[in-house]
């Protein structure tokens, strides 16, 4: 499913700031890194923390930089500023920080700022309707400047000294882009928090691709595929692939070259069609402004076909999509809690792939089954925003 075509880069998501809590401005002294708090990054390619006895350093593979964070009671942060093309320093741990996003997955207490209100998170939401997070211009430089960091994913927007890149989607797979938690738990020194949040997602995921991956029963083919202009193409971003092979599918068959099927030329329709008749799974990515009214009848209508005799994803009823939940049209949890959470997105493709009945499905809704999404505000928000979020730990073994 594309993102808003305004603003492709927006949709990159800024991880898991909602386990954190209290990582605002520390009064009084800070200590030195302990060797408690410190975090090694295993799976996540494109990110590295090193640290010191008062500083650490990311060197962050995204913007080709590196980011000295100093420690707010340290000698060296109150006489040391840099920002180069290189190097940009950060006293830690932030008094507060800003987001440029329209789909962010959760909340520090020092979060002060967000570009957008189209944001998955029903406590987001509450702090900002409660007025205890601004709304303001990304384009608003003079306002950016009074936060002690603004996170943002869009290479596009006019580098400042305070600012900090955070792409978790450039990695490959699930797990990596989970693993950028770490990336937000140096700016707040809550290393060991983030550790034990991503150890526990880890182990999850991991035990539950085990399950999925041994079994002996057929493996269903998975297409994931988007529909735009008139045009069919076949999804097959890496960390798609990997989430089907670990919940025991197979994808679909890599060696099919033709990616695009334009449905107003026959040759083509009736290629897309016959690969269709092969595929068990079908999970639907096409952007709409509208997604309560996108039916199993819009999909039809756009896939062109009166004979749908052959798809058995359609007589099995296992078309979906994974807007089912979202705010405003346009801001799907999958795009956040599907980052942070991987391990409830891998449960979901699992119940897909071998459906039990007995499994309430986190981020898809099935379109064969005239499923709706629903729509995220305020009032879902359960708990306290001092009280830091806990992984939810789907049962295995």
């Amino acid at each position: 499913m594309d993102l808003a075509p305004s603003s492709w880069l927006q949709a990159f998501f800024f991880l898991a700031s909602f386990w954190f809590f209290k990582c605002g401005y520390v009064h009084g002294a800070t200590p030195a890194v302990k060797v408690g708090n410190f975090s090694k990054v295993e799976d996540a390619v494109n990110f590295h923390i090193y640290y010191g006895q008062t500083f650490k350093v990311i060197k962050n593979a995204a913007d080709g930089q590196s980011y000295l964070l100093l420690q707010n009671n340290s000698r060296i942060a109150t006489r040391t500023k840099y920002c180069t093309s290189r190097i940009k320093s950060f006293v830690i741990p932030l008094s507060n920080y800003s987001v440029d996003t329209n789909y962010f997955p959760g909340l520090l207490e020092s979060l002060k700022g967000i570009t957008s209100d189209s944001v998955a998170s029903p406590c987001v939401l509450k702090l900002y309707k409660g007025g205890q997070v601004e709304l303001f211009n990304n384009s608003d430089y003079q306002k950016l400047a009074q936060f002690s960091s603004y996170f943002l994913s869009d290479y596009d927007q006019q580098p400042a000294c305070n600012f900090a890149t955070f792409v978790p989607l450039i990695e490959d797979t699930p797990l990596q882009r989970a693993e950028w938690i770490k990336f937000m738990g140096a700016f707040a020194n809550v290393e060991a928090r983030a550790n034990q949040v991503y150890n526990a997602v880890k182990e999850n995921y991991l035990c539950l691709a085990k399950i999925a991956t041994n079994r002996t029963t057929f493996k269903p083919t998975v297409a994931w595929m988007n529909y735009k202009n008139g045009v069919w193409s076949f999804t097959k971003n890496m960390y798609q692939l990997k989430y089907v092979e670990d919940a025991g599918g197979e994808n679909l068959d890599a060696s099919i070259n033709k990616n695009t099927y334009n449905v107003t030329d026959p040759d083509d329709l009736e290629e897309l069609h016959a690969i269709l008749c092969t595929v068990e799974v079908v999970i639907d990515e096409t952007l709409t402004s509208d997604p309560f009214n996108y039916t199993l009848s819009t999909f039809i209508q756009n896939l062109n076909v009166e004979d749908r005799s052959c798809f058995s994803f359609i007589t099995n009823t296992s078309l979906w999509r994974y807007d089912k939940w979202i705010q405003s049209s346009v801001a799907l949890d999958w795009y956040n809690g599907a980052i942070s959470q991987p391990q409830l997105a891998l449960a979901d493709l699992v119940e897909v792939l071998f459906p039990t009945g007995n499994y309430t499905m986190t981020y898809f809704r099935n379109l064969a089954k005239g499923e709706t999404p629903t729509n995220v505000d305020p009032e879902m928000c359960d708990r306290d925003s001092s009280t830091p979020m806990e992984p939810t730990i789907v049962a295995c073994g």
